[in-house]
């Protein structure tokens, strides 16, 4: 597996989604986009002692030379980053067509990664996990702790529900009680004016945001077999088609609404980036690193 690329293919063979995230951001800074850490100024705060998963670099061997115990030297930023992830489980999250993820394991995994950035870099980060309501809300921690809890949750918790992302953003971000960073990561499959003012709420508020749009090869192409069964992953209908007669309209739709959604997002000072699943597994968090030097 080369350090300088990960595919899904190659990620989901890890498991566990622990080892996922870690190699997902191993594989960041090994790459050509080596250091997340460039440019944020910190300062020597206090030692702490040292737990499994801490980066050897920060021991701080002559205290260990002193005590024979190995300690952490803990860094203080000048500018601490409260970060909100919040993650679509809803039904149509589960989709997986030819690609080897599907769009919830991928959002999963890109969370996870930036969940153990953000911790591992002393940024706090909280976690939602929303469909039609809220499944789960964790607020943002910077402990190292609360690492393990986190990517555990991300991973015990299945899709369900059907998808209100308007409403649900409403709920959530009334329970968002610091400013700082929301990244929404979702396939945005709803009602384009709901999921605006939901995201319109948050900036009101005065946060940042980076939206995550997620979509599976298959939606985004429509390159499938000519005759092919459609099924509505929330309410169990199905149609048949012939996918010659309706993939260029399909194409023109699908663009549309994404460049639509770009553009409404951008004149409101939100970030939105077009993922598909196939894409390597970094791509996520270098939007992050992005907006976080941007605006930080």
């Amino acid at each position: 597996m080369s350090a300088n690329s990960y595919s899904p293919e190659e990620i989901i063979l890890l498991g566990n989604l622990r080892f996922q995230a870690k190699t997902i951001v191993e594989g960041l800074m090994l790459g050509s986009h080596s250091s997340p850490y460039h440019g944020f100024s910190v300062e020597f705060s206090q030692h702490r002692p040292y737990m499994p998963g801490d980066d050897i670099r920060h021991v701080d061997w002559q205290v260990y030379g002193k005590t024979d115990r190995y300690y952490i030297r803990q860094f203080e930023e000048e500018t601490n980053l409260n970060t909100y992830i919040l993650v679509d489980n809803s039904r149509s999250m589960d989709f997986k067509g030819m690609a080897a993820l599907s769009k919830y394991q991928y959002a999963r995994m890109a969370a996870g990664a930036l969940i153990w950035l953000l911790i591992h870099q002393n940024d706090a980060a909280g976690l939602a996990i929303f469909n039609e309501s809220i499944d789960v809300l964790y607020p943002p921690r910077s402990v190292m702790s609360y690492l393990n809890e986190l990517l555990a949750v991300l991973q015990n918790t299945p899709c369900s529900g059907a998808t209100y992302i308007g409403d649900a953003l409403h709920r959530v971000t009334e329970k968002l009680n610091r400013k700082g960073l929301v990244i929404l990561i979702s396939d945005f499959l709803d009602n384009e004016e709901t999921i605006l003012k939901g995201l319109d709420h948050i900036r009101y508020l005065g946060h940042d945001v980076l939206a995550v749009q997620l979509l599976d090869p298959a939606e985004w192409n429509l390159d499938m077999p000519q005759k092919y069964r459609f099924k509505d992953m929330e309410n169990d209908e199905d149609i048949k088609l012939d996918v010659r007669q309706v993939r260029a309209e399909y194409r023109r739709k699908i663009m549309d609404f994404t460049d639509m959604l770009n553009r409404r997002c951008g004149e409101n000072g939100i970030d939105h980036s077009l993922i598909l699943t196939d894409m390597d597994c970094r791509v996520a968090l270098l939007e992050f690193l992005k907006k976080r030097r941007r605006l930080y």
